[in-house]
């Protein structure tokens, strides 16, 4: 597993990292501590040394499972966590208290002294522009709270806006060959004032997989069944906002592009690794084996340029035209 830095002067971690939401139920699945357990250690055992979780994965069962982790393992694991979709919170309602309080509320259930990385949790973008959550979030890392604060954001004028903001380490965002967008403007913004990126819905909520049929059903629980046009929260956190149906015909099409003797999800998650603004990708693992094969992509070798100029013009006419959702 290679490692690769937060951004400037920040963690130093592993680039696959582990992405949690799914162990805190809310796929429709529950997770019993010990599935949970025996994820977060496959995962670690195959070189991961980063989490990324929330306070609302499965009401605080995602940061709890971490935290008993944590006690059981001598490994070096960095931890981010979000703040900001709770009910008591959002949409405005946010105050210094709660924040202070969400952070407290982690930190127990983490079993940690202070936070590796808090992140906003796609707050509206009125917040951030009213930028008083970053005044207060200064504050708690002088404190000793939190080490790091960023901001997990749903556009690129969303990132753009919190680059604004002094001290901010990581900028989380959804990016995969299905979302490129963020590519032109966002990344260079993001390496000149050296923050770091990381890298949601790597897979396109498995629709990178390849796995996929247009008759393929999902537990009325999962999200990429009540949220798949965007009912209950963006559309572009389920699917990367395309219509299910159209995201597998495209995805059939970009089978054409894989290399010999490599995978969909192998060349999906190593064509964001090949973007140096990346700092780490957080795929979400239902199971043990799927921790290691996301891990194993960090050994594979980059794409050839040829095959990525080849991506960016298939999403240029093939798929730009259909996402949905803030961008």
């Amino acid at each position: 597993m290679k490692t690769r830095t937060l951004g400037k002067n920040g963690l130093n971690i592993s680039e696959i990292g582990l992405g949690t939401w799914q162990i805190g139920g809310n796929w429709g699945k529950d997770f019993s501590t010990q599935k949970a357990m025996d994820i977060l250690t496959a995962a670690v055992d195959s070189g991961v040394t980063f989490f990324d979780t929330a306070d609302v994965y499965g009401d605080g069962k995602s940061e709890a499972f971490i935290g008993e982790f944590l006690k059981n393992t001598d490994a070096k694991i960095k931890v981010a966590t979000k703040f900001g979709r709770g009910a008591n919170v959002f949409p405005d309602n946010y105050t210094k208290d709660a924040l202070k309080k969400g952070i407290e509320a982690s930190l127990s259930r983490l079993g940690v002294s202070t936070l590796d990385l808090l992140q906003l949790h796609c707050i509206p973008t009125a917040e951030l522009k009213k930028g008083d959550v970053f005044d207060w979030l200064r504050d708690f890392k002088s404190e000793g709270l939190i080490k790091n604060f960023g901001a997990s954001v749903e556009s690129v004028e969303e990132g753009l806006l919190c680059l604004e903001q002094e001290g901010l380490q990581a900028l989380q965002i959804i990016f995969n060959i299905y979302r490129q967008k963020p590519i032109t403007e966002l990344f260079p913004q993001a390496e000149e004032k050296g923050v770091g990126i990381i890298v949601r819905l790597p897979l396109a909520s498995g629709l990178l997989t390849g796995k996929f049929t247009k008759d393929t059903k999902f537990h009325e629980e999962d999200h990429r069944n009540f949220n798949k046009d965007g009912a209950v929260f963006n559309v572009g956190e389920t699917f990367a906002g395309l219509p299910f149906e159209k995201g597998v015909e495209i995805t059939e099409a970009l089978k054409a592009f894989l290399p010999k003797d490599m995978t969909m999800v192998q060349m999906a998650l190593r064509w964001i690794l090949d973007h140096k603004a990346v700092s780490t990708i957080i795929p979400g693992a239902s199971s043990p084996t799927q921790a290691e094969n996301n891990a194993y992509v960090s050994s594979l070798n980059p794409l050839p340029k040829e095959l990525h100029a080849a991506l960016t013009e298939f999403y240029n006419t093939e798929i730009h035209q259909y996402i949905r959702g803030v961008y």
